[in-house]
């Protein structure tokens, strides 16, 4: 079989404009390398720091990432996304543009008899209570829909400020217990019989290893520029490297 690729959180959208190009070329470099071995590609959320789907417009920036996803399904593979807590609202728009694959809820899926639980993590924290109101109404169809009344110009700027308060706002304390709640429920998940859980959101690449089956968290494209991929045997978490960066 041909290999399964994960990636999550690349939050286009978040840095300044050079820094975004960089991290665009890194992940299409990622993609043309891959193309001629994947068998299929998983987006496990906040592809986007914040995403708002207009029924005629696009968020400004991201033309070249949808151009980008709509050559690499071409090409026949398909592209799953399952959307995070930054990028919840793409809908059918992106989907016709790109050609992906969009899930509102975790996947489970099988590949060569091991099975896979793939889900971005966020809402995980049993603690975080607040989060939880929050997710529930902003996920809201009639909610969606007035804010969609919204001007774009004012729209996507309130989601960005919203974004950019949320991790501002995200204590150390905070992104270790979400660590510990991501950990138990990985662990919970395996002990049904799901051979790898893996997910995003954390941001800290993570392969643990549970009574034989696999935790893995994907880490992210900001810093980190980690994926996972499963050859039909095993999956194995790495970096992504330019040939620059495997030259130094």
């Amino acid at each position: 079989m041909k290999n399964i690729y994960f990636i999550s959180d690349c939050h286009f959208g978040l840095q300044d404009k050079q820094k975004e190009r960089e991290k665009e070329s890194r992940l299409f470099s990622f993609l043309d390398e891959i193309q001629d071995n994947a068998g299929e590609l998983f987006i496990l959320g906040d592809l986007f720091d914040y995403w708002f789907e207009y029924k005629h417009v696009v968020p400004k920036g991201f033309h070249r990432i949808l151009t980008r996803l709509e050559q690499f399904t071409e090409k026949g593979i398909p592209v799953h996304l399952i959307v995070g807590n930054h990028d919840f609202w793409v809908g059918k728009q992106f989907a016709g543009e790109t050609g992906v694959h969009i899930y509102y809820e975790p996947v489970s899926v099988t590949f060569n008899g091991k099975r896979f639980y793939l889900h971005h993590g966020d809402g995980l924290n049993e603690g975080d209570k607040g989060y939880k109101i929050l997710r529930s109404v902003l996920r809201n169809k009639t909610n969606i829909f007035l804010y969609r009344l919204i001007h774009p110009d004012l729209g996507i700027g309130l989601a960005r400020k919203s974004s950019q308060t949320s991790r501002n706002n995200h204590s150390t304390n905070g992104h270790v217990q979400e660590q510990d709640a991501l950990r138990e429920f990985a662990k919970n998940k395996l002990a049904e019989g799901y051979d790898y859980v893996i997910m995003g959101h954390d941001h800290t690449p993570e392969q643990l290893t549970i009574d034989n089956r696999q935790y893995i968290n994907l880490g992210d494209w900001i810093t980190h520029f980690s994926y996972a991929v499963f050859n039909g045997d095993s999956v194995e978490l790495s970096t992504w490297k330019t040939q620059k960066e495997m030259l130094i």
